[in-house]
């Protein structure tokens, strides 16, 4: 018997063999479509790297805050903001300004995005600006010329408000008609004094002047007994003469001395005192009614206590302690507390959107211990 369907198993194997092939394709698909599917979750979870912010910083230079070096400013305000600035992705752009009260006007006007300096946080100056977290405690401090004395002119200074410069200008004259009287005397009674009149007043002006400044005198006594009592005379006056003037210097030098040392901030009543412009230590001198000056940076305060301009410079004590420290050749000492402690941080205009993330990154510096390895790196182990 015949089988009616003999092309069956044929038929069955090619419908078996296209099952499998799309069987096949559908796995491969899924494949596909999973990998597309996981790649696109990746990319999700990953976005591309958003360019970096550029921030306007307004900077003072203020050594060692802020220091200008070859293209580039260093210091420990700068390496904090760098710090601060690559966590939030910024990318800053320095303008320096001349003064504290330029760079916090250009902070109030928007005109920068930042301020960074050791510039102190006040009440007055936090209704202008926003600060962050302080980053850093300091104060005032005083600084003076290590020699203390103020030299040849305050001698001088103080020999003419004494009187003794006229003084000295009467005994000049009494030496000379001293030395005209005897050369005029030696002439007529001493026959081996020199016939020339330049040699003769050279002769008679060194005895006056060796009785004036050693009391002794090796002129010839001409009179026996007279002549002796005449040069006794003469030599108590010589003796008198180098007492009053030894004195006289010695007593103004010692007053021109403890008038300029200056220990303190009690010892500044009554000077006058070099501050910033726009620093938190002239606001405090005027407060108080002390005399000041004002000058753009330390070079110039420096330069003008050099010049006698004023008795001594007050600034931030960090400040002054490391001009001190790093410029032994300018014989500056900082001496006396510090007073008027104060707290520094950075400085951006109100409302703000930077003040809050920059605050929480000081923050978070400050409690994996950065901004103390700064301190250390750049002030050392005092506190």
């Amino acid at each position: 018997m015949l089988d009616p369907c003999p092309r069956a198993p044929k038929e069955l194997e090619r419908r078996a063999h296209r099952f499998l092939t799309i069987r096949y394709v559908v796995a491969i698909a899924m494949w596909v479509l999973g990998n597309l599917l996981f790649i696109s979750e990746v990319n999700a979870e990953s976005p591309s790297e958003t360019p970096p912010r550029v921030v306007k910083v307004g900077i003072y230079v203020s050594s060692p805050f802020v220091i200008a070096a070859r293209e580039r400013y260093e210091g420990m305000a700068i390496e904090l903001w760098e710090a601060v600035s690559a966590k939030l992705n910024f990318r800053t752009d320095y303008v320096a300004y001349p003064t504290f009260q330029k760079l916090i006007d250009a902070t109030q006007s928007g005109q920068v995005d930042a301020a960074v300096t050791n510039l102190t946080i006040t009440r007055s100056r936090a209704e202008l600006i926003a600060f962050t977290q302080p980053w850093y405690d300091g104060g005032l401090r005083i600084m003076v010329k290590a020699d203390g004395s103020g030299g040849f002119t305050a001698l001088l200074s103080g020999l003419l408000d004494a009187g003794h410069i006229h003084v000295y200008a009467c005994l000049f004259a009494i030496i000379l008609a001293a030395t005209i009287a005897i050369t005029l005397f030696d002439r007529k009674f001493d026959p081996d004094f020199p016939r020339r009149w330049r040699e003769g007043t050279a002769e008679s002006f060194f005895h006056v002047i060796s009785i004036a400044t050693v009391g002794r005198t090796t002129r010839k006594n001409l009179f026996g007994w007279l002549g002796r009592v005449w040069q006794a005379i003469w030599l108590l006056v010589g003796v008198g003469v180098i007492a009053y003037i030894t004195s006289s210097i010695t007593s103004v030098m010692t007053a021109v001395t403890l008038e300029r040392e200056i220990h303190s901030f009690e010892d500044l009543q009554g000077r006058t005192v070099g501050v910033f412009t726009g620093s938190v230590a002239e606001n405090f001198v005027n407060d108080l009614g002390i005399s000041s000056r004002s000058y753009p940076n330390l070079t110039a305060a420096v330069e003008a206590a050099n010049e006698g301009e004023v008795d001594a410079i007050i600034g931030d004590a960090p400040v002054l302690e490391h001009f001190a420290y790093t410029a032994p050749e300018e014989n500056m000492i900082v001496v006396g507390k510090i007073f008027h402690p104060d707290k520094t941080g950075f400085a951006f205009p109100l409302n703000s959107d930077l003040t809050n993330p920059a605050t929480l990154q000081i923050l978070e510096l400050i409690e994996d211990g950065t901004v103390e390895r700064l301190r250390k790196r750049f002030f050392g182990n005092s506190t």
